[in-house]
């Protein structure tokens, strides 16, 4: 049962942009609620959402955690990451409503009695309230423990809502490690909770820039009708890291780039930039095209040469000279963990067939940045001299995701002077000059939209499957194939990325 069935706002008003994005009565219990994630993004996302009036008066705030903390204290915690971390001012008034719903209950995922806890602090807060028996349990936890803390949640009756409500999962990447894993896991979730209620969070589809992806291609005629085989070169896909592994070698290794970031975002920018129009932007819509072109991509044919995994080694970044991933603390001198990736893909449909897809993604390259970049082809008759346009480049119409997000066109343009030289100009938009309004936090716009039932930026059990269906065969190759490439911190990656595309043609943007 939707939350749409179960309560209906008499204020709401379809032509009012607010009223419709206010969430009605709920709670969110978050488990791990000591973790980095839940200190700087979680809970201050809850913060900002009560202080823009999203959030029902009655919205209850549970953390459940190993620390032996009172109520006050899990508080005193929220209060200090909203003060440090919360996007929009502090307001004492908000707090004072939000911190009267918090409760903190503290266990292992194992502990029986902690669960009982939770489930008496859940109705308590129910009656005391008023959250209508609504609450989505967040999994902010490492991945192994996602069936424990399922299983919990259904043997202790928090997973099964009273009559007209709901229960909901929100569940983290990285969600399974290969195609049997991520079936596996999907199998253990989905006995607990029914498939429409499990909401996987890939942080990049809450970003303003990826959504406009969709903005841009359809509501625009000046881009759709280009937007094929015949008029595009290929696309690139970026997300570069500027910094290392920092503490997390215990989860990143073994891992990697490609299983941390091109399964989930890259994939999904590739299936957002590549899908046909949807019917709707419902979440069962977009789903179907998103799907239509993850199960449409094909490997090449020699993974060898078109696929390439790197190592960063000890290098300089930023005026400082940092280890390189085998020098990193708590990783093992034979490491075979890749820090960059960089793959080939092609999507055998009518709309792209012939057009690469790159994607590439690193820790401790030249900058931050995530962006795509859409190449188009040269023009057919060029009526100038080769001189007058040696310094022109192909068009491109560049997405940044993140940071200085906006659009960025590439076209040639005539340079002033009495002879006809022809260059690249760029023609520039920014949301921070477009838009009086802040862009929401990714996890704002996410954890409203799990109260609100809306999933429509939620990667479902399909999706994520037909990724690493996408993914497995290029791991195994490279486990059956030699070490990563080393390359210098602070460059661009390995050489060997380069001669991909160069053997097409081709080079990578300098972001």
């Amino acid at each position: 049962m939707t939350e749409t069935d179960s309560w209906n706002n008499p204020l709401r008003d379809p032509s009012d942009r607010r009223l419709p994005r206010i969430a009605g009565p709920s709670g969110l219990v978050i488990f791990g609620v000591t973790g980095d994630l839940s200190r700087k993004k979680l809970m201050p996302a809850v913060y900002d959402l009560a202080n823009r009036g999203l959030l029902p008066p009655g919205f209850s705030l549970v953390g459940f955690a190993r620390r032996d903390w009172a109520d006050e204290d899990f508080a005193q915690v929220v209060h200090d990451a909203v003060k440090e971390h919360a996007r929009t001012p502090f307001r004492e008034e908000v707090w004072t409503e939000l911190a009267a719903g918090m409760r903190f209950v503290p266990g292992d995922f194992g502990d029986d009695d902690a669960f009982e806890k939770l489930r008496a602090t859940v109705e308590e807060l129910d009656k005391a309230r008023g959250t209508s028996g609504n609450f989505a349990f967040y999994l902010s936890v490492p991945p192994k423990f996602f069936p424990l803390v399922a299983q919990q949640l259904k043997k202790h009756g928090l997973s099964d809502p009273p009559e007209g409500s709901w229960r909901r999962a929100v569940i983290e990447k990285p969600f399974g490690h290969d195609l049997a894993s991520a079936q596996e896991l999907n199998q253990v979730v989905h006995q607990v909770f029914p498939p429409a209620e499990v909401f996987r969070i890939d942080h990049y589809l809450g970003k303003e820039t990826v959504q406009n992806i969709l903005a841009l291609r359809f509501a625009n005629t000046m881009f759709e009708p280009l937007w094929n085989r015949s008029y595009v070169d290929h696309v690139q896909i970026t997300m570069a890291e500027d910094i290392g592994i920092g503490g997390r070698a215990g989860y990143y290794d073994g891992i990697g780039a490609a299983r941390d970031v091109i399964q989930n975002h890259l994939l999904q920018l590739l299936a957002l930039t590549a899908m046909e129009e949807p019917s709707g932007f419902d979440a069962k819509s977009l789903v179907q095209e998103k799907l239509k072109v993850l199960q449409a991509v094909r490997h090449p044919d020699d993974l060898g040469a078109h696929t390439v995994r790197g190592q960063y080694a000890h290098g300089w970044q930023g005026g400082e000279e940092v280890p390189g991933y085998l020098e990193e603390d708590g990783i093992d001198a034979e490491s075979r963990t890749d820090t960059y990736a960089a793959i080939k893909l092609a999507i055998d449909n009518r709309r792209w067939a012939g057009v690469p897809f790159y994607l590439r993604t690193g820790k401790r390259l030249g900058r931050r940045v995530t962006e795509i970049a859409v190449v188009f082809q040269r023009a057919p008759h060029l009526p100038f001299s080769h001189s007058d346009t040696q310094e022109l480049g192909k068009n491109a119409l560049v997405i940044r995701v993140q940071p200085d997000e906006g659009v960025t066109v590439r076209f040639g343009s005539k340079v002033p002077g009495t002879s006809m030289e022809i260059r690249d100009v760029t023609m520039d938009f920014a949301y921070g000059e477009s838009f009086t309004e802040s862009s929401p936090e990714a996890y704002e716009r996410l954890i409203l939209d799990v109260l609100l039932g809306d999933a429509n930026l939620f990667p479902r059990h399909q999706e994520v499957e037909e990724s690493w269906r996408i993914l497995d065969p290029i791991e195994e190759y490279w486990d059956r194939h030699g070490k990563p490439e080393q390359y210098t911190a602070g460059t661009w990656g390995t050489k060997a990325a380069d001669e991909m595309l160069a053997r097409d043609g081709r080079s990578w943007r300098r972001p």
